[in-house]
């Protein structure tokens, strides 16, 4: 059997919680003011919430449920693609961890999308 070098890439309940601690560190180490404390609470919530929503997916009660909260997923992954965009305004000294944070949140994007239009796809046929 193959073993994979970070198993973790795989699981996406485990990556997309990494993901919200991840952003939490982050928020963390800004020093806050009037513009920036707003756009980091949005980061939070919203980075936090791509997590929540696919757990609340994995435990759906039917497969409507899934697909919305999927959905969801890939709407809070949109939305903390934008907060990334205006803390790193905020703070241009750290573009560089923020574009990392950005591509991940990304790749969760794409595969939300995926998973949708896969769903999507099924119920054509």
């Amino acid at each position: 059997m193959k073993q994979f070098s970070n198993i973790n890439n795989y699981d996406l309940a485990e990556r997309t919680a990494k993901f919200g601690e991840n952003i939490i560190v982050f928020c963390r180490t800004i020093s806050q003011d009037v513009i920036n404390r707003p756009i980091i609470s949005q980061l939070i919530r919203s980075a936090t919430s791509i997590g929540a929503n696919y757990m609340e997916a994995t435990a759906a009660s039917s497969k409507k449920d899934f697909t919305n909260k999927i959905f969801i997923c890939k709407k809070e992954t949109q939305e903390t693609k934008h907060w990334l965009r205006m803390i790193a305004k905020c703070v241009p000294e750290e573009t560089n961890r923020i574009k990392e944070l950005w591509l991940e949140c990304h790749e969760f994007n794409l595969i939300f999308q995926k998973i949708t239009s896969t769903i999507r796809n099924k119920s054509e046929h």
